[in-house]
């Protein structure tokens, strides 16, 4: 039982490792926002129509979540530091 967990530790830390090894060397990811393609978002009826995406804003990428958490604590570090 006991190998399995340690495994399983193994397991967790070695892709929370490799995310933020991603995060470091590529912030930016693919926007998983239903319907977003490229950046547009295209109408169900009318399927020339179309908006930008309000969540990548048209880029159709966006920013990674461990990207914009370390960008935070980075923030609050140089803040308590002043």
């Amino acid at each position: 039982m006991t190998t399995l967990a340690v495994l399983a530790t193994l397991a967790l830390l070695g892709y929370a490792a490799f995310y933020i090894i991603m995060c470091a060397i590529s912030p930016w990811g693919i926007c998983k926002r239903r319907r977003c393609t490229g950046g547009r978002i295209y109408s169900r009826i009318f399927t020339k129509t179309f908006r930008e995406c309000p969540r990548c804003n048209g880029s159709g990428r966006r920013v990674r979540v461990g990207r914009r958490v370390y960008e935070y604590l980075r923030s609050e570090h140089k803040a308590g530091t002043r």
